[in-house]
């Protein structure tokens, strides 16, 4: 078994590099089309631990960890553009915001539901889900560490993470056919069509550059120092046993201080590659996640699946009666629940596939869930910690 701290690094660094490599390498981007990389990147790790590859117990994990969450936060959320998002007007931000409530309302209910089989303690599992399915990976991982999640409750709910979400897109993606009968049903308003698409016309395309080593540098720098900032600066405020600790703090701090930059002139450095260095980062920092879990740990998976596919269904059942109410189209049924349960990699996908010429739609509701996710998912980690 490897020990050494050094060693377990370099493992990980590598397991992360070819991962991410073979991802996006023509030949093998079918093969992550149905588990995608980031379920390898957490779940490979936990299989090298699991066999006594490498030492599970190291360190070395939570100092991974514990710097360099804070420091991925931070890079991706500099580029968020929060006056494009707004740009898109009333009902899209309704429907958005339905979906999440509807993940929210949903995760409580189904825990309540639930608890009985899998466990009191699933609570917080169901809270880092709740992250995911109203930001993404990003801020599933950020509420995992704020509110504590244990790594034996933490890794089935990976993979319902990673299953559930690619069966309701290719859902959504089958029932794209029925957009002229549900509309007729439900007397959408279609005008919001043309309005959303003369409203993201005005929306800059961003064109990111290739990392180099000197950007790469400074970025870490600058990330790193933040991160330290933000830790230092954390336990000055109130904690709360089993409500909000230090941990918590730091990651709604980091995320808040985050956004405030992306009002600033300094989130040009994202043209210098920060949110592909920040997924770098996140996703070492998944592998540290991940080799700390095993798999022994998975039992209840099956009825976890169940759990998660009925969230979804009272999710939905929120987003249709929000549209009925407010006349939205299927479009944004679709793409808001996308955003929400998806993320900013497929939910450009289902808008084209709706209306083409619309992705930007998706991928702006996408980007607010990167922003909202993390505090709704402590919001509603701490609604299923009441019901445990």
């Amino acid at each position: 078994m490897i020990k050494n701290s050094l060693l377990i690094i370099v493992i990980l660094l590598f397991i992360e590099t070819v991962i991410l490599y073979l991802a996006e390498y023509k030949q093998f981007k079918k093969y992550f089309s149905f588990l995608p990389h980031v379920f390898w990147i957490y779940f490979l790790p936990m299989l090298a631990s699991t066999v006594g590859l490498i030492d599970s117990k190291s360190l070395v994990y939570q100092t991974i960890i514990t710097n360099f969450l804070p420091a991925s936060l931070v890079l991706l959320l500099l580029a968020v553009d929060i006056k494009s998002i707004m740009r898109l007007g009333r009902s899209a931000l309704i429907m958005f915001f339905a979906g999440s409530f509807g993940i929210m309302v949903g995760t409580t209910i189904v825990f309540s539901l639930f608890k009985g089989w899998v466990g009191g303690d699933f609570w917080s599992g169901f809270g880092a889900l709740s992250a995911s399915w109203t930001g993404g990976s990003a801020n599933m991982i950020a509420v995992k560490e704020a509110i504590g999640t244990p790594d034996t409750i933490f890794a089935p709910m990976v993979v319902v993470d990673t299953i559930v979400p690619y069966v309701w897109m290719g859902f959504l993606v089958a029932m794209s056919g029925a957009q002229a009968l549900y509309d007729r049903w439900n007397r959408s308003d279609r005008v919001i069509l043309d309005e959303l698409a003369e409203r993201i016309s005005h929306v800059p395309s961003s064109h990111q550059q290739r990392l180099e080593i000197k950007s790469t540098v400074l970025l870490l720098v600058f990330a790193m120092v933040v991160s330290f900032g933000v830790q230092g600066l954390a336990p000055s405020f109130p904690t709360i046993k089993n409500v909000i600790s230090a941990t918590a703090w730091t990651i709604i701090l980091v995320t808040l201080f985050g956004i405030l930059l992306s009002f600033t002139p300094i989130r040009k450095i994202e043209q210098h590659g920060a949110s592909r260095l920040g997924y770098f980062l996140l996703y070492f920092v998944l592998t540290a996640i991940g080799a700390k879990a095993s798999l022994t740990n998975i039992g209840s998976i099956f009825i976890l699946f169940m759990a998660g596919f009925l969230i979804v269904i009272l999710h939905a059942g929120v987003l249709i009666f929000t549209a009925r109410l407010i006349k939205a189209p299927m479009f944004l049924v679709a793409v808001a629940s996308q955003a929400n349960v998806g993320g900013v990699a497929s939910t450009p996908i289902v808008a084209e596939i709706y209306q083409p010429g619309l992705a930007s739609v998706g991928l702006l509701l996408a980007i607010l869930g990167n922003i909202c996710g993390t505090y709704l998912g402590i919001l509603t980690s701490q609604i299923c910690y009441f019901f445990r």
